[in-house]
């Protein structure tokens, strides 16, 4: 499998690069990504939400009202959940969202989605990313010369660049990552994916089973 490296400025070189089979050229496996997508999401919450039971709230534990005579209901405590204000019954506690996921299941859910992404084309190579000034300005003119400017775009680098990854933080439809911080939402959710010729070798060093 074959693709044409292409230079920043979108213009095709005399390179090409040949995807390995194992990693890009996989049946992709929809359930594996399922899986990682929903454990990433869930370790992404904070679980920190709290309600507080009528055991909890601050009131006074005076008797609203005699038991019997009233021909109302009897009623105990101003704390009581069907009074406003009062405690919530079975409210939400801190709680960890955190699913695992073996490593092997997470290889497979990754080189799927990759694949996935070579198989509708969606799949770029550039021989390097790089800006002299960390300037949006730049950066959306790059990705406009690759025709990807109105599309939600991952930038995959070989290796940090600070310059690229400041100018990306304006832009609501690209991310730049390191091929290291790759993971299966963030390929699933783009629509387009640059890689850095050199991060290829890289993504494939650590997929091959």
């Amino acid at each position: 499998m074959t693709l044409k490296v292409l230079t920043q400025e979108g213009k095709e070189t005399q390179n090409t690069v040949r995807l390995n089979k194992s990693v890009f050229g996989i049946e992709p496996n929809q359930h594996a990504i399922y899986l990682d997508v929903k454990a990433i999401l869930a370790n992404k919450r904070s679980g920190t939400h709290q309600t507080k039971e009528r055991g909890e709230i601050v009131g006074s534990t005076r008797k609203l009202r005699r038991q019997k005579g009233t021909g109302a209901a009897r009623v105990g405590s101003i704390k009581n959940p069907i009074f406003r204000k009062g405690g919530r019954t079975f409210g939400p506690k801190p709680r960890s969202y955190e699913q695992k996921v073996n490593k092997q299941l997470k290889k497979l859910a990754r080189k799927s989605a990759l694949s996935q992404k070579v198989k509708n084309k969606e799949l770029k190579v550039v021989d390097k990313f790089e800006l002299k000034q960390p300037k949006t300005k730049e950066l959306t003119q790059s990705l406009h010369d690759l025709g990807i400017d109105q599309t939600k775009t991952l930038v995959v680098l070989s290796q940090q660049n600070k310059n690229v990854y400041l100018a990306s933080r304006n832009l609501q439809k690209a991310k730049v990552v390191v091929n290291t911080e790759l993971n299966t939402y963030d390929i699933s959710d783009a629509k387009c994916i640059v890689l850095e010729q050199q991060a290829i070798k890289q993504i494939e060093s650590a997929l091959k089973s």
